[in-house]
């Protein structure tokens, strides 16, 4: 089980963070990514982490303002936003999928198998 939260309304270049808690697998072998799906498009894929090596991925348009993060302790996994721009308006979803670190990081929504509830991050001009 998933459980998105940490949307909000934000002005443009103001920061969010998103938090993902999981419950119900073991943390530590999955992989865990955020997606956003704005009105009208299709959902993408913003970020990913391992939660074993750490390892991380980024889609183009948010690196250098997006960071993921996970905290084994607590089962949840942040995606810190900054200077966070109009077009990150959207609903974010986050996923988990088993992960062996021999495989490239789950960049595509197929490749997930759980998912949590969205959480609605707006962000105005």
């Amino acid at each position: 089980q998933l459980q998105a939260s940490g949307g909000g309304l934000v002005q443009a270049g103001g920061s969010l963070t998103l938090s993902c808690a999981a419950s119900g697998f073991t943390f530590e072998d999955y992989a865990i990514g955020w997606f956003r799906q704005a009105p009208g498009e299709e959902r993408e894929g913003v970020s990913c982490i391992s939660n074993s090596d750490g390892d991380t991925y980024y889609t183009n348009s948010v690196k250098g303002r997006f960071t993921i993060s996970s905290d084994n302790a607590r089962n949840t996994v942040y995606l810190k936003m900054s200077s966070l721009k109009p077009e990150d308006t959207a609903v974010y979803f986050c996923a988990a999928t088993y992960y062996d670190e021999v495989d490239d990081l789950p960049r595509y929504e197929s490749d997930y198998d759980y998912w949590g509830q969205g959480t609605q991050v707006t962000v105005s001009s």
